[in-house]
């Protein structure tokens, strides 16, 4: 089984957010993909099956299959379009959130998503305990947005893993008015799915982006992901869809020891 590991969001390794490739002629048993992602120990493990001109994908975290990932979404494209479909220039991904197009546009990977409906919430002492301040404002779609006063305490927050796990929401996602390089700064904690701190999160952007979209008036941003890894994801509003690119590097191509299970 051969396994590629590409970095996300960034165009040098050792930057963005990595996520495990695996591409298929059938899928193994969820037990088998479980216990891979969980001996890779990335935030994410992609397989995909190729079913006509499509590929059937699925992600999952060390912890449980995922019905969204944008990172892994872009990593599997990288993989697929530079080592199986090299004459492409866009791939269709089936999955359980439906349809996925992923087109590349020069050393660009554009992939069109859902936007999330994030609805206004009250900000609770909960909240606030976990993030050591009291957030600006609160909202709710499959994940927790938390929208901070500075961009200095998203970048140096160290988060209360104890703490955000007892919040609601798949993931908790802080937020803060961007700079000169960047419209938006945010960071993303899951440790509800083991995952301590996604280095960049596409999915996530489902949520942030159309927030900033709004609050700045604006169609397009660009959002870094202000991890210690670092990640640029360019956001696009396309109708209730939201187009999210980014670049990708590949850091290693392995052989899983298919032998030994």
């Amino acid at each position: 089984m051969k396994q590629f590991i590409v970095d996300a969001f960034t165009d040098k390794p050792f930057a963005g957010n990595p996520a495990a490739v695996c591409i298929l002629e059938r899928f193994p048993s969820e037990e088998l993909m479980k216990n891979i992602a969980r001996e890779n120990n990335l935030s994410e493990t992609a397989f995909a099956v190729k079913e006509g001109d499509a590929y059937h994908l699925r992600w999952f975290t060390p912890a449980r299959e995922i019905d969204l990932c944008g990172h892994a979404t872009l990593a599997t494209a990288f993989v697929v379009l530079n080592f199986y479909e090299k004459c492409a220039a866009a791939v269709t991904f089936n999955t359980v959130s439906g349809a996925l197009y992923v087109r590349k546009n020069g050393d660009l990977y554009e992939m069109e998503f859902p936007a999330y409906d994030i609805k206004p919430i009250p900000v609770t002492d909960e909240m606030t305990a976990a993030l050591g301040v009291r957030p600006l404002e609160a909202f709710m779609g499959r994940d927790l947005l938390c929208v901070m006063d500075s961009t200095e305490f998203v970048k140096k927050y160290s988060p209360a893993t104890d703490k955000i796990i007892s919040l609601p929401g798949t993931l908790l996602h802080i937020t803060a008015r961007g700079d000169a390089k960047a419209d938006c700064v945010s960071r993303s904690f899951a440790p509800k799915i083991a995952i301590n701190e996604d280095p960049v999160c596409g999915s996530g952007h489902c949520h942030i982006a159309p927030y900033w979209m709004q609050k700045l008036r604006k169609t397009e941003i660009v959002a870094y992901q202000a991890s210690a890894r670092g990640g640029t994801l360019y956001c696009k509003a396309k109708g209730k869809n939201l187009l999210i690119s980014g670049k990708a590097v590949l850091f290693s191509e392995a052989e899983i020891n298919e032998s030994a299970f």
